[in-house]
């Protein structure tokens, strides 16, 4: 299980910032939009491993503005600052860590956003982009699908 954690986290932590032209487009602007607020990881595999159940149940990641911080449980695993390109296809999105055991390495990586779902994949510090969403052993990439929490409803006033 230390094998899978750390692969995955070698995955989530690697980073890339690339300076894109688009990155004031109104497709950059919606993307980053839907990225934001708190989600869960629903399934995840790191080099063709799947992640162990314990870990799926305590993994979020959390969006604010170009910022992304992973956390297993209480613990602090990632963060980073993101870029994307929407324009690309697949779309395409770059970590560079801030935080971290990784900090300071850079991450390619590819996503797709559907409503309430976020799916990535990423090859290791150094790799290239992956082409798709698979991870098989040996790869180096790590693979997730994420769902978005919902917000609390605002609390009504008492009168």
């Amino acid at each position: 299980m230390k094998t899978i954690r750390n692969t995955f986290l070698t995955g989530l932590a690697a980073v890339l910032i690339s300076s894109s032209p688009a990155a004031g487009s109104p497709a950059v602007q919606k993307d980053m939009a839907q990225l934001q607020g708190e989600w869960s990881m629903v399934s995840g595999s790191a080099d063709g491993q799947p992640m162990p159940d314990a870990m799926l149940s305590q993994a979020r990641r959390v969006c604010k503005g170009d910022e992304i911080t992973v956390m297993i449980g209480a613990q602090t695993m990632m963060k980073a600052k993101i870029t994307i390109d929407p324009s690309k296809n697949p779309k395409t999105i770059d970590y560079e860590v801030i935080g971290g055991p990784n900090k300071g390495k850079r991450q390619l990586g590819i996503y797709e956003l559907d409503g309430e779902k976020f799916k990535s994949c990423f090859g290791a510090p150094g790799d290239e982009r992956p082409m798709d969403f698979t991870s098989k052993s040996g790869d180096r990439r790590t693979s997730s699908v994420w769902k978005r929490e919902k917000e609390a409803a605002p609390k009504r006033p008492r009168g």
